[in-house]
């Protein structure tokens, strides 16, 4: 009968490590993968602006226009930075990379961390809000919710583990469906717009006086607007995706990505103000728009129901994005030595595993603590994008001042438009949104101070492990070997045939519970017929534990070998079933056996494993 190889059938075959670039990705392919996070932002942009403009009256709506352009603005600063990011350091990782060569190690692990957390963030509330459009399409499935999201991200998790090309394939159809939508709403509510078909019904006219309205408000709902630029970063981090040449093509899809952010946040935004529509609980403001600009009948009622199937499947696929950019962050800060060095491992089809299964693994772990609603993770989203943003930006600035010199304003100006709204995007956020952003301040120390424990780690192995000018070697006059034996069976007498080929004193040592007694004398007289030359000693041990009187008796073996000059080598016997399911019928001492040994020092721990035939 054929084995099944589950990882081969879950995530296919493993791809051989090539030069080419077959594997990876095209601009058309990338903008799929790559902007999921960003597109996805069309269906709740504009309406986090209108949603605290209401808070002072409907009539406010109408600030919602020049806030979406200063939000433009924001997008195009970040844009043509992102682009000299791309082109200045082509190895990806974005904000870290750029803030820790100009700004220094903290300010770039502030900005890497805070980037990790937000790609958790981002898998975990797109997943919930996909989970959510589906449960709201087929209401019985409800009680689902949490269930849905979990499989969401493990399915997600699964389709990245295949590979760059056959993730970005399947992203295909949600987000190519979605612009499409999102296309034809625009251009059908334009020409109806202009052919009088929609009736104006805008709460306010552009630049009426609105009693009440101050600076303040206006801040927070362009802080809350801005949170649609949230996976604008993404491209920048992850450039060593994209077919030769790499930085260009990256270039290129991140300002393809801005100029369908920005049309669609642009036309939405103006479609909503014309039409008056105000946030409800039954009915997103996109969803609203979509209703009045397609009609409720005929073609124009299926359009709708084709627009809010393509919306709910990017906010599905949305996490996408951070399943991309955690992986390539993490291996440029475990390139830094500030993150365990399996983040720089590729996996069977060429993606960073390890980076996509710990991202996928934070993200079930924040929908099961919030049970699936994670909408008090929403505002961390600002903080967690925005720090990082304004680090970038602050460190372009420098990067230009020390090579360009006093003319350096001529490359710098959209850096410093962006470093100076993205430093009050995050001033508001302190000011005003303190008391939910709280958590943001107790994580970020936390991970910077595992980041340097794991830096200091790695500094100390390196140090331990560092050749001297003059190196010592020890010379032993001998090999002490322990053979554990628990039964005289084939399994033990391999063991012993090996352990007398490499060692000149051969122990064997048996552990005696109370429970075992007449059995250790059979064992004994066994072992003394076939090796009567050899030293049995049988330890007992009082709490039927094996390891702990192992443990001791190998310290004092080891006090003796010193003494003798001799190494000290532990060999334990296991035999091995034909097929791997079988492990779970027996017991794994020999694995605990190991791992307990692998701690004493100047010791030497062999497995020698007997293979059954049947």
């Amino acid at each position: 009968m054929k084995r099944i190889n589950v990882k081969r059938l879950l995530i296919g075959k493993p791809l051989k490590s090539t030069d080419d670039d077959s594997h990876l990705l095209t601009k058309i392919q990338a903008l799929a993968m790559l902007s999921s996070d960003a597109l996805s932002s069309i269906a709740y942009g504009t309406e986090q602006i209108v949603t605290v403009l209401l808070t002072l009256s409907a009539a406010a709506i109408w600030y919602s226009l020049p806030i979406a352009a200063l939000v433009l603005v924001l997008l195009a600063a970040l844009t043509l930075s992102y682009r000299q990011i791309i082109h200045a350091y082509p190895q990806g990782g974005g904000a870290y990379i750029v803030s820790t060569e100009n700004l220094g190690a903290n300010a770039g692990l502030i900005a890497g961390g805070s980037l990790l957390v937000d790609y958790m963030l981002t898998v975990a509330v797109s997943v919930s809000s996909g989970a959510d459009a589906i449960t709201s399409a087929l209401p019985s499935l409800h009680p689902y919710n949490l269930l849905i999201s979990v499989v969401l991200v493990l399915a997600l998790m699964l389709m990245n583990l295949r590979g760059l090309r056959e993730s970005a394939s399947f992203l295909l159809i949600p987000v190519y469906t979605f612009v499409a939508a999102t296309i034809l709403l625009l251009v059908v509510g334009v020409f109806k717009v202009l052919t009088g078909d929609l009736a104006y019904h805008a709460t306010s006219h552009i630049g009426a006086a609105v009693p009440g309205i101050s600076v303040i408000l206006l801040l927070k709902a362009f802080s809350s607007g801005s949170a649609s630029l949230t996976g604008v970063e993404a491209i920048s981090n992850a450039v060593p995706f994209f077919k030769k040449p790499k930085s260009r093509n990256a270039a290129g899809t991140l300002v393809l990505m801005a100029l369908i952010l920005g049309v669609f946040f642009s036309g939405i935004t103006f479609l909503n103000y014309y039409l008056g529509v105000i946030p409800n609980l039954h009915a997103t403001v996109l969803s609203q728009v979509a209703h009045q600009v397609f009609g409720y009948h005929g073609i124009g009622h299926f359009l709708f129901y084709v627009f809010q199937f393509s919306t709910a499947m990017i906010l599905a696929v949305a996490a996408n994005t951070g399943f991309s950019a955690f992986p390539m962050l993490s291996y440029n800060l475990a390139k830094n030595k500030y993150m365990p060095h399996m983040y720089m491992e590729k996996g069977a089809r060429l993606g960073y595993s390890n980076g996509i299964i710990s991202l996928a693994a934070g993200a079930v772990i924040l929908l099961l603590i919030f049970k699936g609603s994670t909408e008090r993770l929403i505002p961390l989203y600002s903080i967690g994008v925005f720090l990082p943003f304004a680090l970038s930006q602050i460190g372009m600035v420098v990067k230009w001042r020390r090579e360009a010199g006093k003319k350096f304003w001529r490359q710098a100006i959209s850096n410093i438009i962006g470093a100076a709204i993205s430093a009050i995007i995050v001033l508001i956020l302190l000011i005003f949104r303190l008391p939910v952003i709280w958590p943001f301040f107790v994580i970020m120390p936390v991970l910077m101070g595992i980041f340097y424990a794991i830096k200091r780690h790695y500094t100390e192995v390196a140090h331990q492990l560092r050749l001297e000018d003059e190196v010592v070697k020890h010379t032993y006059t001998g090999n002490t070997v322990i053979v554990l034996i628990g039964n005289v069976t084939n399994v033990a007498v391999g063991a012993m045939s090996y352990a007398q080929s490499i060692g000149s004193d051969v122990l064997a040592v048996h552990v005696s519970t109370k429970d075992t007694i007449d059995k250790d004398k059979e064992v004994e007289a066994e072992f003394k017929k076939l090796y009567p030359t050899v030293r049995f000693s049988i330890v007992e041990s009082s709490y039927r534990d094996i390891v702990k009187p192992v443990i001791r008796y190998v310290d004092l073996v080891s006090k003796s070998a010193e003494k003798k000059n001799h190494t000290i080598t532990v060999i334990v016997p296991q035999f091995v079933p034909k097929h791997s399911w079988q492990n779970i019928l027996h017991n794994q001492m020999s694995v605990r056996m190991r791992f307990y040994l692998s701690w004493r020092d100047n010791v030497v721990v062999s497995n020698y494993s007997y293979h059954l035939k049947k």
